[in-house]
């Protein structure tokens, strides 16, 4: 069964470490996550971004999806099904299709209206066991063709958000989706502190995970990150893999390629992938 993301990312806190969210774009990347959570007892998040939920076909299939995999996989981990950087109507939707998580992404509104928006979740979530998350200062690079800069939040502001009783927040602190390029700065861990002093107990999410080196991962989360989201790792491992498949050429003695045969090495490179990185989170044996 699906579960709220809250009781594992209040363990990863308290345990110092992090749980990795992994975005899923169809059938193989999330059997490859869920098989790998469970052979290595680490909770896990599914990520479903709006754009991926309907290229699936929509929320209610993909929860159908997750649903049935969980069961004939026999998998017994923790699992949260979990909008990314979802919009105040997809949000809704999500909650209504079965989700067990929804994020709320109002950082590109006036803080005003954020925290309006996010208010008109907390509820809804609250009675029905979902957890919520909210972000304050944009997270910079490209996610379903929203570009943010990688905006420093303010602390203050995360303060405002965090009192509203969500689930954690994700809190922009130079970080960026997508390939960081050979002049960043890095992480703001001045800024990350202040918000940790603002927010106390509430577990702190860092989108990007994609190629932040991992002394900083770990000082992140010695600053109470407890969620660390995987996307573009995961895209280029697969990619990487399935084009050195057809470069082999092992089609079907020119009939072409068998669809089940040609995306198994992707499988595979998601799978070492989704394992690297939840070594590099401490979250295995963890479940």
């Amino acid at each position: 069964m699906l579960v709220s993301a809250k009781e594992m990312l209040n363990k990863a806190r308290e345990g110092h470490y992090a749980v990795g969210q992994f975005n899923i774009n169809n059938l193989e990347w999330t059997k490859a996550i869920l098989l790998t959570a469970q052979e290595n007892n680490s909770p896990v998040i599914l990520g479903v971004s709006e754009g991926a939920g309907k290229y699936m076909c929509g929320f209610k299939t993909v929860v159908g999806m997750v649903k049935g995999m969980i069961e004939e996989l026999k998998i017994t981990v923790p699992v949260a099904l979990h909008l990314d950087h979802g919009s105040f109507e997809g949000a809704k939707a999500c909650i209504n299709a079965g989700f067990s998580s929804v994020m709320f992404d109002g950082s590109h509104y006036p803080i005003e209206e954020n925290i309006a928006k996010t208010t008109a979740l907390v509820n809804t979530c609250d009675v029905l066991g979902i957890s919520l998350e909210a972000e304050v200062g944009s997270i910079g690079g490209e996610e379903d063709g929203v570009v943010g800069m990688g905006e420093c939040a303010d602390p203050a502001e995360c303060k405002a958000v965090a009192d509203l009783g969500v689930t954690m927040l994700a809190a922009g602190i130079g970080n960026i989706h997508g390939v960081y390029p050979e002049n960043w700065a890095g992480l703001s861990f001045e800024t990350l502190e202040a918000i940790k002093a603002q927010v106390g107990d509430m577990p702190l999410v860092l989108h990007g995970g994609t190629g932040i080196p991992a002394e900083m991962i770990k000082k992140a989360i010695s600053l109470g990150v407890a969620k660390i989201n995987v996307n573009t790792e995961c895209q280029l491992a697969f990619r990487d893999a399935t084009r050195a498949y057809i470069e082999a050429g092992k089609d079907q003695k020119g009939k072409g390629f068998d669809p089940r045969k040609l995306l198994a090495p992707g499988f595979e490179a998601i799978k070492a992938t989704v394992k690297e990185k939840m070594e590099l989170f401490g979250s295995i044996n963890k479940a």
